[in-house]
C-alpha cells in the first residue's frame, strides 16, 4: 500500500490496486466510444456513401449530426452521473452507443443515419466528463493527471489500429458488416461495466480496508484544504443547484471552454486531415499512407505520460498544458513551410501531433480541480461540450479551406492560428494556489513518503 495525502502523491501509482482495477476499465471504455465515433468516416470512404447516394455534402452533414447530440447531452448526463450513478449512467450508454453503432450497419436512408448518429453522440456525450469526474473519487491530486491521461490515451491507441482493421473488414466483406462487428463488443462491456465499476471506493469489495482508509482520509483532508482557503467554493446543503449555476457562469470554466473550442478545432483538423495530407505530401498509395498517419499517435502517446507523471509530480498544471500546444502550432506552420522535403514535414507533423495530445491529462484534472467536488463533472461537460463544438469546426473548415484557393497553406495555417489562441487562452486561466494542509493524513504502516505538492489548484468561481 502506497502512502496518500493531499499534498503527497502515491509512490508509485501502478502499485494501488486502484489504479490496476479502474484504469484497464477506463481505457477500454474510452476505446470503444471513439471507435464508434470514428468508424463512420471507414464506412463512407468504404462504399456507403456510393451505394447510399451520398452527396459531399450529406455525407458531412450526416458525420456532423453526431457532434451535435454529443454537445447537448454532456451537462444533463453528467449531473446524473454527478448526483445520482455514473456506474450505472456509463454502462448502459456503453450498451445504447453499441446498439446504435450496430444499427448504423442496418440502416439504408441518409435520414435514418442522421437520427441514429445524432443519439449516438447524445448517449457518448457524457461519458468521458463522468469518467473524469468518477476518477476524481478514486484518485488523488497527485494522481489524477496519470489517470486522466490513461482514460484519454484510448483515443491515440485507438486511432493507431482503427483504419487498419476497419478498412480490412471492408475488404472481407462491407461496410454494413463493419458496423454490426464493431459495435457489438461495446454492447458486452456496457454490461460488463455494471459489475465492474463502483461509484465510490467505499462501494468496492476487492479495494483493502487500509487502501479504502488512506484514500477516503486524504480525499477528505484535501477538501476540508479547498473550503479552507476558498469558503465559497463548497455548495452549502440543499445549494446544489446554486452551486451548479455559478460554477456554469464561472469566469475561469468559461475560459476554459472557450480554450478547449479553438484547441480541439487544430486537434481534429490534424486528425481528420492528416492522411490526406501525408498521402499528398509523400506520393505513397493508402497503405503506406495509414502506416505512416499512425506514427504521429504513437509519440503522443508517449508524450501523454511522460507530461501527466510530471505534471502530477510537480503539482502544477497550467505550465503542462501552455508551453505544448504553442510548440504543436509553430510546428504545424514549420511541417507546411519545409514543403517538399516530406521527410522533414512528415517530422514536424509528428512533433505537432504529440505536441497537441500531450497536455490532455494535466488539462482534465485542472478543469475538474476549478470546481467544487460535488458539481466538478458539470464543469467538465461545459468545457467538454465546446470542445465538441470546435471537433466539429475543426473537421469542416479545414477541409473546406483545403478545397479553396489557401489550399493546404491556408489550412496549416487555420489550425496553428486556433492551437495558438488555445494557448494564450490558457494563461489567462489563473491557477488558485492552495497552501498544503497543515498535517498529514493517516495512513497504514509501511507507507512510502512521495515528492510533496506545494500548490493545489481547486474551485475558484469568482466571475
Amino acid at each position: 500500500m502506497t502512502m496518500m495525502s493531499p499534498s503527497r502523491p502515491a509512490a508509485g501509482f501502478w502499485s494501488s490496486s486502484r489504479a490496476r482495477h479502474l484504469m484497464p476499465i477506463a481505457f477500454v471504455t474510452y476505446s470503444l466510444a471513439y471507435l464508434d465515433k470514428s468508424n463512420y468516416a471507414i464506412a463512407s470512404a468504404g462504399g456507403m456513401a456510393g451505394e447510399l447516394g451520398l452527396s459531399a455534402g450529406l455525407d458531412s452533414l450526416i458525420a456532423a449530426s453526431f457532434f451535435l447530440g454529443y454537445f447537448l447531452f454532456q451537462i444533463p448526463g453528467t449531473i446524473y452521473a454527478e448526483q445520482r450513478s455514473a456506474r450505472r449512467l456509463v454502462a448502459w450508454c456503453t450498451v445504447t452507443w453499441g446498439l446504435l453503432a450496430v444499427l448504423q450497419g442496418l440502416l439504408s436512408s441518409p435520414g435514418q443515419l442522421i437520427a441514429v448518429r445524432f443519439a449516438l453522440g447524445m448517449v457518448e456525450g457524457a461519458v468521458l466528463p463522468s469518467m473524469v469526474m468518477l476518477l476524481g473519487r478514486w484518485f488523488i491530486k497527485g494522481e489524477r493527471g496519470r489517470a486522466n491521461t490513461l482514460l484519454i490515451l484510448g483515443n491515440p491507441v485507438t486511432v493507431m489500429w482503427l483504419s487498419a482493421v476497419s478498412g480490412w473488414l471492408i475488404s472481407v466483406s462491407d461496410w454494413r458488416l463493419m458496423f454490426v462487428l464493431e459495435g457489438a463488443p461495446s454492447i458486452v462491456w456496457g454490461l460488463l461495466c455494471l459489475r465492474l465499476i463502483k461509484d465510490r471506493p467505499t462501494d468496492a469489495r476487492w479495494l483493502g480496508d487500509a487502501e479504502r482508509t488512506a484514500l477516503e482520509t486524504a480525499l477528505t483532508a484535501e477538501r476540508h484544504t479547498v473550503s479552507t482557503a476558498l469558503p465559497h467554493a463548497s455548495p452549502a446543503a440543499g445549494d446544489t443547484g446554486r452551486v451548479y449555476r455559478k460554477v456554469l457562469r464561472s469566469r475561469p470554466v468559461l475560459l476554459l471552454a472557450a480554450q478547449y473550442f479553438f484547441w480541439s478545432f487544430g486537434m481534429y483538423g490534424f486528425i481528420f486531415w492528416l492522411p490526406a495530407i501525408i498521402k499528398e505530401g509523400s506520393g505513397d498509395g493508402i497503405g503506406a499512407t495509414g502506416l505512416l498517419s499512425a506514427v504521429p499517435y504513437a509519440f503522443a502517446a508517449v508524450a501523454m505520460l511522460f507530461n501527466s507523471r510530471l505534471s502530477d509530480r510537480s503539482g502544477r498544471r497550467r505550465i503542462a498544458i501552455w508551453p505544448w500546444l504553442a510548440a504543436g502550432a509553430l510546428a504545424l506552420l514549420g511541417s507546411y513551410a519545409a514543403g517538399p522535403h516530406f521527410p522533414l514535414a512528415l517530422t514536424l507533423l509528428v512533433i505537432a501531433g504529440l505536441c497537441m495530445y500531450a497536455p490532455y491529462g494535466p488539462y482534465f484534472a485542472l478543469v475538474s480541480e476549478l470546481a467544487p467536488a460535488g458539481v466538478s463533472g458539470a464543469a467538465v461537460a461545459l468545457v467538454n461540450s465546446f470542445g465538441a463544438l470546435g471537433s466539429f469546426a475543426g473537421t469542416y473548415l479545414v477541409g473546406w479551406v483545403r478545397g479553396t484557393e489557401l489550399g493546404d497553406a491556408g489550412a496549416f495555417g487555420f489550425m496553428a492560428a486556433c492551437t495558438l489562441l488555445s494557448a494564450a487562452l490558457m494563461l489567462t486561466v489563473r491557477e488558485p494556489r492552495i497552501p498544503a494542509p497543515g498535517s498529514a493524513a493517516p495512513r497504514p504502516a509501511g507507507t512510502v513518503n512521495g515528492p510533496e505538492h506545494r500548490h493545489a489548484p481547486a474551485g475558484e468561481l469568482s466571475g
